[in-house]
């Protein structure tokens, strides 16, 4: 009470107890992947939630707004919606809680837990959808990261902070490849996003690929192939978002995601589904305009931590000139290419060496490592050249001394390019 006579107390105390208003909006219409609201003032990637009669609620993004409604896709199954069904606005749906006890630990793409363990403490909570870091800003890449095989420490070198493409088609090692490095690389943390994976897979990846070990230093990002489209978007921006926090705190992070296609893909169907025009090959022009926001996002920063980047990249019947591989491969810093040729002779992992490249290689390597490895590159090269003609008996030894050099140093330049998963 105040000179005035005034209860300010029991003022204060109502307005605590009062109850906050949320706006609320209404289904209109559902077609397709696409729910009609209206009622609702929301920006583009805001979250909404849908609260059914029965059955657990929904959460809804917005992806763009038509005639004074918003078009939003769902982030789960849509059975039950029906005309009139309450909608509000989503707290916190921007974001993701990281923290250090996220290691070990199996996510969806919303960071809730899926190894029926609890939730893991939160430190701080991140964009998904974060900025890239300035350009101006980004320390330069000098130093090696060591990926534990062989055929890249070697021939390709990587550096820490670099991004780098692994293209290959079904079934030549690229999930035995992606979990030798996650085991054996030198990183202080693994980020693993499993984006439209088969979920028999996602079990193989998580015991026999990347093993108990390995996961005891990883965090995993799954969004399975029958979750809807931008939930598997999600599982992309949330790992790269718990990638940036650990970078932030001055670790060496991987970050793997297998595979930037299907987010191509998950971002197409959504596209398509709002009534964007299809351009190159069925994919909406959005998504080539989104891949690059996601994948600037890696590297380094400005502080002393790095995001070294491997996005693996579906070439479907082997075709390089996809246009999602030919978008990726021109933002990264290098790519790996696995070769169905050397998988069927069993040469494992099967790195076609001559058509792969690190572009950091040369700056971050000696003088005597580089010329070594340009060596090597020649011989195989020759090797491949003069393959044909050996073959079948046409080629007389001593015709060329340089093809004989190539002839004699095969084996020994494939027995340095294999390598057991174990090993």
């Amino acid at each position: 009470m105040n000179g005035a006579g005034i209860d300010f107390e029991r003022y204060f105390r109502a307005v605590e107890r009062a109850k906050v208003h949320h706006p609320m909006g209404t289904v209109l219409q559902v077609v397709g992947l696409v729910v009609e609201v209206g009622g609702l003032q929301a920006g583009v990637g805001e979250l909404l939630r849908l609260k059914p009669d029965r059955g657990p609620e929904l959460d809804l993004e917005v992806v763009g707004f038509r005639s004074g409604r918003l078009l939003a896709t769902p982030l789960g199954p849509i059975a039950g919606i029906r005309p009139g069904a309450c909608v509000q606005l989503a707290s916190g749906g921007s974001h993701v809680a990281v923290g250090g006890s996220m290691l070990g630990r199996i996510l969806d793409a919303f960071g809730r837990p899926l190894d029926r363990l609890p939730p893991p403490t939160a430190d701080d909570a991140y964009p998904v959808r974060a900025a890239p870091p300035d350009a101006m800003l980004r320390r330069p890449i000098d130093r090696v990261f060591a990926t534990g095989t062989r055929a890249i420490d070697s021939m390709l070198t990587f550096g820490r902070g670099q991004r780098i493409g692994i293209f290959a088609g079904a079934g030549v090692g690229k999930t035995t490849l992606l979990g030798m490095i996650c085991r054996y690389s030198t990183a202080d943390v693994n980020v693993i996003a499993l984006v439209g994976e088969r979920g028999r897979e996602v079990q193989d990846f998580l015991r026999g690929s990347l093993g108990a070990d390995g996961l005891a230093r990883s965090v995993v990002v799954v969004a399975t192939s029958d979750q809807p489209p931008l939930v598997r978007c999600r599982a992309a921006e949330t790992a790269t978002a718990i990638a940036e926090y650990f970078r932030d705190q001055g670790k060496s992070v991987l970050l793997v995601m297998d595979s930037v296609t299907r987010y191509a893909m998950s971002l197409r169907e959504a596209a398509l589904a709002t009534g964007e025009p299809p351009a190159t090959k069925g994919y909406p022009p959005s998504v080539f305009a989104a891949m690059p926001r996601l994948l600037e996002r890696t590297g380094t920063g400005p502080g002393a931590g790095d995001i070294t980047a491997l996005y693996t990249v579906l070439v479907e019947g082997d075709d390089m000139t996809d246009p999602v591989a030919d978008t990726v491969r021109g933002i990264l810093d290098g790519h790996i290419v696995l070769s169905r040729n050397l998988a069927e002779r069993g040469h494992f992992p099967a790195i076609d060496v001559l058509g792969s490249i690190s572009r950091l290689a040369p700056m971050i390597t000696s003088t005597e490592q580089t010329n070594q490895a340009n060596a090597v590159r020649q011989l195989m090269a020759t090797h491949r050249e003069a393959i044909d003609l050996i073959q079948v008996g046409a080629y007389v030894s001593g015709s060329d001394p340089r093809v004989d050099a190539a002839v004699r140093a095969a084996p020994v330049i494939d027995r340095l390019l294999r390598q057991d998963e174990k090993e």
